[in-house]
């Protein structure tokens, strides 16, 4: 264990036996940690003249049993419970590595596969208790696999004091909404069959599974819950999912569609209200324009989009009232229509409404259609579009392509993956010097590679529209801390993204410029690079920012 990473996992201990050999502090701290898990403390231990103080209250009170004797080895086979045979279910041994009756117990519950943790003996463990956070049913752990026990508690001290208060609260609350929207949805065994989640949807292990973005068909309407409660789950910022109140709640839980959330007043205002439509670049808020920043600290009302960076949500003064848009593939029109409405709205009564985007607004972010929009109602006056840094050309640079070079590639192509209502688009003509960025394809990325290197019409059965061996790159969240770039070529790409999950938002960059910087390995279908630090974390960006970000939340 001491040369190897762990697997970490959550177990259920209720009602388990736990074995504590010991009397000293750590013994006091072990019976805690089982009791806490629902387990059975048992210590082993003869009588001492120092018995810890925390282990005598626990026993006194009855939390803990004592067995008042040196350890047996029959005492794993006899103390535990009835349905298992009487075997203990984990077996704590806290006096140290030192001790030679250490080993020998490690050594028998190895024979006998009971999970045994010797303290400061990693070389002696079957499994270890990692330094944990726990808020509610939130629980974050940190191990460093025995390299350095103060580090790990350090680690999870600085993980837990960057989180928002009420996240536990908040897992619970969304965790409640899930369970209400199954009851509600299920009308019998046939629909709770169809309807079932999809492998992997309760396991906290995994990540977005690639088809985490695909459409929802117009006939999935009892779907549509559950999937715009995964979405906030992925795209709202913590602080925001922290902030969830039972009223949200049964928000979410009336008759789809509901309301705006806004109650924007429906009344026209003798003040002339405003409507901005903005973008707000790809991810990282350093990467924002200072005329949508300023808008973000003027505006009255921010209706933003789902992909809309948190980094950039929390430059949002408090005082501002925010909507953020429901939209899941199948939902986007009528997300859509509902933040129309409340801009018309709170424009009508006089505010000025910041339409905030991901990217640019006029880059598949139906800038173009919200101004015809209000053109249509006599408001073209009202309307001011702000570009932003567009993801189809600044993640490719984040993942160390360009887009453009020499020898290599002398034009780039933005085309989207998916077309209207999630109808395949026509896949664009194969060109050697030439760049393709295709947005919204991540999802349905299977069926993208078919189309691009299925057979050319007319042609040999081995002619292809694009060659397998095109270079390509995933590209996801490009410019925030958790950028990943999955590097490989269009033989590999979908398998690549089946393995190693979904983190959207994301692109794929195909070409051979995706290999002007960057030169496959032989033999590695793909290469994952996780993390992004282009923008230095302990830069000037970042101090500007903290600082920005405390004068929103005046």
């Amino acid at each position: 264990m001491a040369n190897t990473n762990t697997m970490l996992a959550g177990l259920n201990c209720t009602d388990n036996v736990h074995l504590i050999i010991g009397t000293n502090p750590l013994a006091a701290a072990r019976c805690t940690t089982s009791l806490a898990a629902g387990a059975r403390a048992i210590l082993i231990a003869p009588a001492p003249a120092d018995l810890h103080y925390n282990l005598r209250a626990k026993i006194d009170d009855g939390q803990v049993e004592w067995r008042q004797k040196a350890f047996d080895d029959d005492d794993l086979f006899t103390l535990g419970r009835e349905e298992v045979g009487r075997t203990v279910d984990a077996v704590f041994v806290t006096s140290g590595a030192r001790d030679e009756m250490a080993a020998r117990i490690a050594a028998l519950c190895r024979r006998n596969r009971i999970p045994v943790n010797v303290v400061d003996a990693p070389h002696l463990c079957t499994f270890a208790l990692l330094s944990t956070h726990t808020d509610g049913p939130l629980q974050i752990g940190v191990t460093t696999n025995g390299r350095g026990c103060k580090l790990a508690s350090r680690v999870r001290r600085e993980i837990a004091s960057s989180l928002p208060r009420g996240l536990g609260e908040a897992c619970r609350r969304l965790g409640e909404v899930r369970r209400r929207i199954q009851e509600a949805d299920e009308d019998g065994l046939a629909h709770a069959l169809e309807h079932a989640p999809a492998p992997g949807d309760l396991d906290d292990s995994l990540d977005q599974g690639p088809q985490f973005n695909k459409l929802v068909r117009e006939d999935e309407v009892r779907g549509r819950r559950i999937r715009w409660l995964g979405q906030m789950c992925e795209y709202w910022p913590l602080k925001r999912l922290a902030a969830v109140t039972d009223h949200d709640v049964e928000k979410l839980l009336a008759a789809y569609p509901d309301t705006s959330t806004l109650h924007a007043a429906d009344t026209v205002s003798t003040n002339k209200g405003s409507i901005i439509l903005a973008g707000s670049g790809p991810g990282h808020p350093s990467l924002l324009t200072t005329a949508t920043l300023h808008a973000i600290q003027t505006a009255d009302l921010v209706l933003a989009d789902k992909l809309v960076p948190s980094g950039v949500l929390d430059l949002i003064p408090r005082r501002t009232r925010v909507q953020i848009a429901r939209k899941f593939p199948g939902n986007a029109d009528q997300a859509q229509a509902e933040l129309l409405e409340a801009a018309l709205a709170a424009v009508r009564a006089g505010h000025t409404v910041l339409r905030l985007k991901q990217g640019d607004p006029f880059i598949y972010g139906r800038g173009g259609e919200e101004v015809a929009f209000f053109t249509d109602r006599n408001l073209a006056d009202r309307v001011r579009v702000l570009p932003g840094v567009t993801s189809a050309l600044s993640a490719p640079l984040f993942a160390g392509i360009p887009a453009t070079q020499r020898d290599v590639s002398d034009q780039v192509l933005i085309c989207t993956g998916t077309g209207k209502k999630g109808k395949p688009p026509a896949p664009p003509e194969f060109v050697a010097s030439r760049t393709v960025v295709f947005l919204m394809a991540l999802h349905r990325i299977a069926d993208l590679v078919s189309e691009l290197t299925g057979p050319v019409p007319g042609h040999p059965d081995d002619a292809r529209l694009w060659p397998l061996r095109t270079p390509c790159a995933v590209v996801e969240r490009a410019s925030c801390p958790d950028q990943r770039v999955i590097r490989t070529t269009l033989q590999h790409v979908a398998d690549a993204v089946e393995a190693e999950g979904s983190r959207p938002p994301g692109l794929l960059v195909v070409g051979n410029a995706c290999e002007a910087l960057f030169k496959q390995e032989k033999g590695r279908a793909w290469v994952v690079e996780d993390g992004f630090r282009g923008l230095e974390a302990d830069g000037p960006n970042e101090k500007w920012l903290a600082g920005l970000q405390a004068a929103m939340s005046c």
